[in-house]
């Protein structure tokens, strides 16, 4: 378990000690409606969750309990019982306060129940919150709430109410505390009233409903520079220097693009929106016009309008913005969550020799060969494989590199070479081709890999403590290599937010942020499990039940006393106690150990069911294993699980597919030769690359030119498209059709119809009609671009990044859509695959 799982267990169990039972039992009756599950299932999580139990282990091994809610829903439902809870929590203590205060009404405590949101519930207990310092508690403290009574309840002018009014010498709060106010003139006594007056019409909270959604439909948001010397630096946000939308319907990867504007101090935001219609609401639900005299219905005309303008309205304004936001930045959270889950669930080469390599231009080609278990390989003397060639500009030492190349290949046998796709990729990616075809002996097959974050590892940590004999400068090349060959064991040791998949990551809440990230990687390492004895602390720290100091001290323990036999034995590492022996066991896997169960999925708390099955079938466990034909004949009418927490029928899937890996086959995409950057492509060009990231408005593409082109929604299908995340994913390869090129701006309008969808264009046309959300592209080496309020297009982040060279972050906005149950995901009009050629290189998928 992680330290964020760790403090957000601890939270959610500490609110729930402070909720009655009858409490609990409306938040899962209400959770079971929201999910559309059984309040049985709900209850079954609740308690195992309660227990100490973590999402993967529920999952995987208490479906029984749960009646099979796979991961995605306990999820969902981890998330809902937390926020209900804290909901519950503040429900209390707000009921509490406002019971202390007298203020309590049947009618609050309706409210009160019936509030959705923590807005919501802050906004009901608003008008009761203490303020000993406002205009209207000093006038209460003064003396004039006698006078704000009479204004409204009888037929009197105002400075009549305050003929009898006494200047008091010296003023005290609620608190004893003197307050220094000066209510010495006629005119400040009457603001004194009116204060008091508009603060009791606070409390009109329905009218505020009303009045809120009224002027939700109609308010518009409005965005300028915030000076004229700020056109040129924020020219990113240009679209924006003169905009106007709804409010209502503005799409959430624009919202996040101007609030970027503004807290790069590029933009100013407002909200316009009438002012007359929402006053005269107000006038008519206290009856202002029937009140006389004349000036005493002029006297509360103007505390109406004080009303609306100094309290509601800023009030509703900052509402709606920043439930706006909150649905804006939870969305970019869940696209970023998603992205990060495709990718780190990417193919894996699997254990094979691989050259690692790291571009670069006036720095040299970094390189490093990694044996098939991911270490860095030695030579005869026992130093680490490594070389930096120079064969660009300003040394061109390209027939040296060649030969240094060439032996490195030949020598280890490499398999695959990977190289990263940053500063001078496509060179180094034909260099290395003509290398391979001009020796016959060579085996090895090249591979463009997404080095983003690799540099980040370079420098970390960890990094230091796995190659501490290799300099700063040749660790990406391993982590290149390892990514080629386990990306999921390689992309757990970098901040996922150096990874490059996300959008405005930045500008989300941070800790909301690294809680889902942190839960997505959970997810994905115990759905593929790893192996106890080659394992990183970064992965084992992803592990159910794990910490990042308990992962360390397997590691420890592992240095001092060799690999583990089994299962068993990780009961002898300190700090690894019964219940996190439970929830760990299942997904850490020991091959070659004395207990073949060892390297399964089967949990040692299942181990003497297996033995009846064995004994059931009258045949060893070595002839049952992944023996379907064996496991099929099993009677198991006698046999039931262990106190019910994993069926037999779960556990002979298991033996007989033993530790399947969930991942899908390798595949890598085919790059043009001739194709090596922006100035190489023409539109109607065709190509094949690969999906990057996916948002709302489409998907990115890398073709291998150093930028990301942009599939925009429209040019994903002939048919309707709902969400683009149910047609690709990170790391699908496509093809696709250039349709626009504006190589000033480095934007790039990709299209995946068939040709026929092609639309006439010329040139002229490509750059002046930017704005319909097919010329766009996002560059990997210059996030300049400015989200475009009319193709949905993204500002990219230009916050500092520890990535050197083209190593950015890849941030876009995104207002993801719901998904259509009806919009079927089909392929891209064409999936591009080695074929023949990873045949020949023996790149298949590794089963663990």
């Amino acid at each position: 378990m992680s330290s964020t799982d760790t403090l957000t267990s601890s939270q959610t169990s500490t609110n729930a000690q402070v909720l009655d039972a009858t409490t609990h039992a409306n938040i899962h009756d209400k959770l079971a409606r929201a999910l559309g599950i059984k309040t049985a299932q709900v209850n079954a999580f609740v308690k195992l969750y309660d227990e100490g139990a973590t999402v993967p282990f529920i999952a995987r091994y208490r479906k029984e309990k749960t009646q099979n809610l796979d991961d995605a829903q306990l999820r969902a439902l981890e998330k809902s019982l937390n926020y209900e809870r804290d909901m519950a929590t503040r429900r209390l203590k707000i009921t509490e306060l406002l019971s202390t205060q007298g203020n309590l009404t049947d009618e609050l405590q309706t409210r009160i129940d019936n509030a959705t949101s923590k807005l919501e519930l802050e906004d009901i207990y608003l008008p009761y919150r203490p303020r000993r310092r406002s205009p209207s508690a000093k006038a209460r403290a003064a003396g004039l709430d006698t006078a704000a009574q009479a204004v409204l309840t009888q037929e009197i002018t105002p400075t009549d109410a305050l003929a009898d009014y006494q200047v008091q010498s010296s003023i005290t709060d609620d608190s004893g505390n003197e307050i220094e106010v000066d209510f010495s003139d006629i005119e400040k006594q009457l603001a004194g009233v009116q204060a008091i007056i508009v603060d009791e019409w606070t409390q009109a909270l329905g009218l505020l409903d009303n009045l809120r959604s009224g002027f939700a439909k109609t308010a518009s948001i409005v965005s300028s520079v915030a000076s004229e010397e700020k056109r040129e630096v924020g020219e990113k946000f240009k679209d924006y220097f003169e905009h106007s939308e709804s409010l209502a319907r503005l799409p959430n990867h624009r919202l996040l693009a101007m609030l970027r504007g503004r807290q790069e101090n590029v933009l100013g935001l407002k909200i316009e929106g009438e002012d007359a219609p929402f006053i005269e609401k107000i006038i008519s639900h206290f009856d202002v016009d029937a009140k006389a005299p004349a000036a005493r219905r002029e006297f509360l005309a103007e505390a109406a309008s004080s009303l609306w303008k100094d309290k509601w309205r800023p009030h509703i304004e900052h509402r709606l913005l920043t439930e706006k936001r909150l649905a804006a930045e939870a969305d970019a959270i869940d696209v970023f969550a998603s992205n990060l889950q495709h990718l780190l669930m990417s193919a894996p080469a699997g254990p094979k020799v691989i050259l690692g390599v790291d571009p670069g231009i006036r720095h040299g080609v970094k390189m490093a060969i990694v044996d098939a278990q991911g270490h860095v390989m030695s030579d005869s003397e026992e130093k680490p494989v490594i070389a930096t060639v120079y064969p660009f500009a300003p040394d061109n030492k390209m027939d040296e590199a060649k030969k240094v190349i060439d032996a490195l290949l030949s020598t280890y046998n490499v398999d695959l070479v990977a190289i990263g796709n940053g500063t001078a990729s496509r060179e180094t990616d034909a260099m290395i081709k003509e290398i391979l075809a001009a020796n016959d002996a060579l085996k090895a097959k090249a591979v463009i890999v997404n080095e983003s974050g690799a540099s980040v590892y370079s420098a970390s940590e960890l990094a230091s403590d796995e190659l501490a004999n290799l300099d700063v400068s040749v660790r990406g090349a391993v982590s290149i290599a390892r990514r080629l060959q386990d990306p999921l064991s390689e992309l757990v040791k970098v901040d996922p937010k150096a990874i490059g998949v996300g959008q405005y990551q930045h500008d989300v809440n941070q800790n909301q942020l690294a809680d889902s990230l942190d839960k997505v990687t959970q997810d994905s390492v115990n759905a593929v499990g790893v192996d106890v004895n080659t394992a990183s602390p970064a992965i084992l720290a992803h592990i159910a039940g794990l910490n990042r100091n308990v992962a360390q001290q397997i590691v420890t323990y592992r240095k001092e006393h060799g690999a583990f036999d089994s299962r068993e034995a990780l009961k002898n590492v300190p700090r690894l106690g019964a219940k996190t022996f439970e929830q760990a066991a299942g997904f850490l896997r020991i091959h070659n150990g004395s207990n073949p169960l060892d390297a399964t999925g089967v949990h040692p708390e299942s181990y003497a069911l297996v033995d009846s099955l064995l004994a059931q079938a009258g045949k060893p466990l070595s002839e049952v294993i992944g023996n379907d034909g064996v496991l099929n004949t099993i009677d198991t009418t006698t046999l039931a699980a262990n106190d019910d927490n994993v069926s037999v029928k779960a556990i002979i899937e298991e033996l007989a597919k033993p530790a399947r890996d969930p991942r899908p086959e390798f595949k890598t995409a085919n790059f043009r030769d001739d194709v090596n950057s922006i100035k190489d492509l023409s539109e109607g060009m065709t190509l094949e690359g690969v999906v990057t990231n996916v948002t709302a408005f489409g998907c990115f593409v890398d073709v291998g030119v150093h930028q990301d082109g942009l599939v925009h929604i429209s040019q994903m299908a002939n048919d309707f498209v709902a969400d683009p995340m149910n047609r690709v994913k990170p790391g699908d390869i496509v093809s696709v059709r250039v349709i626009s090129i504006d190589e000033k701006r480095g934007r790039i309008g990709f299209s995946m119809k068939p040709e026929s969808e092609k639309p006439v264009r010329t040139a002229a046309k490509s750059t002046t009609a930017s704005t319909d959300g097919e010329k766009t592209s996002r560059p990997r080496s210059n996030n300049t671009n400015s989200d475009r309020p009319n193709n949905s297009r993204p500002t990219a982040d230009k916050r500092p990044s520890k990535s050197r060279g083209k190593r950015q972050d890849k941030d876009n906005a995104s207002n993801r859509s719901k998904p259509v149950k009806n919009d079927k995901a089909e392929a891209p009009s064409k999936m591009g695959t080695l074929g023949a050629l990873l045949q020949e290189a023996g790149v298949t998928k590794t089963k663990k």
